[in-house]
């Protein structure tokens, strides 16, 4: 094909896209049509590394064959029921889901946001019901620079003005504190702790650039929290199942949250699921009809889901991923040595990124990651002038030394 057909091709779905959906979103002009492991191919069949796994959610890599198996398998026996009846699939989900991370039991949702949000209505309940609040009054402390989705409760505490500007008025109950600050979560719970429900914190702070707070940050952030009875919330949505080197990364810590919330991965990108895992002390207020979805639990869901989580037991992910996490940063810091563009690689596991060496108005990430997908690898800035790198899990040593290589000659060829 020539490289004027391509053009064409590609820049039809790219038109199609800007005439007919929402410009919600700024992607690399780059149109995808498979994808399979650690590698994607765009619909000129050129093919590049996934350094960016949807955002975490394909841990598994693309099209794992196993968890192909077990969407298509139960796609062919049963979708949909809704909750109003059971169905032979949730109970094993959740069985296998609870056991796998140390809880009592599961709310299964679909998407990170619903996830979020239904964490935020399970620590205010419990908070009125169990710790005895006053109606109304419960706060819930959240960090600065946080991302925990787009609905309008979770951007009324976001203090990013993209994503909470002229969506008001916004709802109230949330404490903003700085990230990676043991005194001012300290301060704050000292201060009106009989009328906080909740810490929500994420273990690493992914959007916002690969944020990783200090060594036993989150440990003193839980033990404080039991101090005060008030609930510590994990958002593991992008950093859980496997990607951090750990199957959650509070686990670095030894550091089990009171409520975990999962997605993205839990399904290896397959298909829409998230959970909300809590023991009975706290999940238990929740009775029939006061939470719920329509899709949450349908047995699609649960039968990729249970196959994700199997592909992660199996091919030892968390151990992969702690491994060739350190590899891939000392591998960068080798680069870094070499030239003045970057300035330094941060992350855990294979959740890293690096800090150009420019300010964030600038489009300097943006052209590296034009000049990566030439090279093919994809991966997408966040915040300006970082770039987040994470591939799929399931890379080898081999694919990720031969992706430092791509780093590194697009790094040095870059002329700002």
């Amino acid at each position: 094909m020539s490289d004027t057909a391509v053009l064409k091709n590609s820049q039809y779905y790219i038109d199609l896209e800007n005439e007919h959906g929402a410009h919600n979103y700024h992607p690399l002009p780059v149109v995808l049509e498979k994808g399979e492991g650690v590698f994607v191919w765009d619909v000129a069949g050129k093919k590049y590394y996934d350094f960016l796994s949807a955002y975490s959610a394909v841990n598994q890599g693309h099209s794992h064959p196993k968890i192909v198996e077990a969407l298509v398998d139960q796609a062919r026996k049963l979708a949909l029921t809704s909750r109003a009846f059971y169905n032979s699939s949730l109970g094993e989900y959740e069985k296998k889901v609870t056991s796998l991370f140390g809880f009592d039991k599961v709310l299964p949702m679909n998407s990170g946001a619903e996830a979020v949000e239904t964490a935020v209505k399970l620590a205010r309940k419990w908070s009125y019901e169990v710790k005895g609040i006053a109606e109304n009054a419960a706060k819930i402390i959240v960090c600065e620079n946080n991302f925990h989705g787009r609905t309008t409760t979770i951007v009324s505490f976001s203090n990013d003005p993209d994503a909470s500007k002229n969506y008001g008025p916004f709802t109230p109950g949330f404490i903003k504190i700085p990230y990676n600050d043991i005194q001012a979560l300290e301060e704050v719970l000292k201060n009106d702790a009989p009328n906080i429900a909740a810490f929500l914190v994420e273990p690493i702070q992914g959007e916002a650039g690969v944020y990783v707070p200090d060594e036993g940050y989150l440990k003193q952030a839980s033990e404080l929290c039991k101090k005060y009875n008030v609930l510590f919330i994990a958002d593991e949505v992008q950093t859980g199942i496997a990607r951090t080197g750990r199957l959650i990364a509070c686990h670095h810590e030894d550091v089990q949250p009171d409520i975990l919330v999962l997605g993205k991965a839990i399904s290896g990108g397959m298909y829409p699921v998230s959970a909300v895992l809590a023991n009975n002390s706290i999940m238990n207020v929740i009775h029939p009809g006061q939470h719920g979805s329509t899709f949450g639990g349908n047995p699609i869901a649960c039968a990729v889901a249970m196959a994700a989580l199997k592909v992660v037991e199996e091919e030892k992910l968390s151990e992969r991923a702690e491994e060739l996490g350190k590899l891939f940063r000392s591998e960068i810091e080798k680069v870094i040595e070499k030239t003045d563009l970057i300035t330094k690689v941060r992350g855990k596991g294979l959740l890293n990124a690096i800090l150009i060496n420019d300010t964030p108005e600038s489009s300097t990430a943006w052209d590296l990651c034009l000049a990566l997908k030439e090279n093919g690898l994809l991966a997408k800035p966040t915040h300006g002038n970082i770039i987040r790198l994470a591939p799929p899990l399931v890379i080898t040593e081999e694919q990720l030394l031969d992706c430092v290589k791509i780093i590194e000659k697009t790094i040095l060829e870059h002329k700002k």
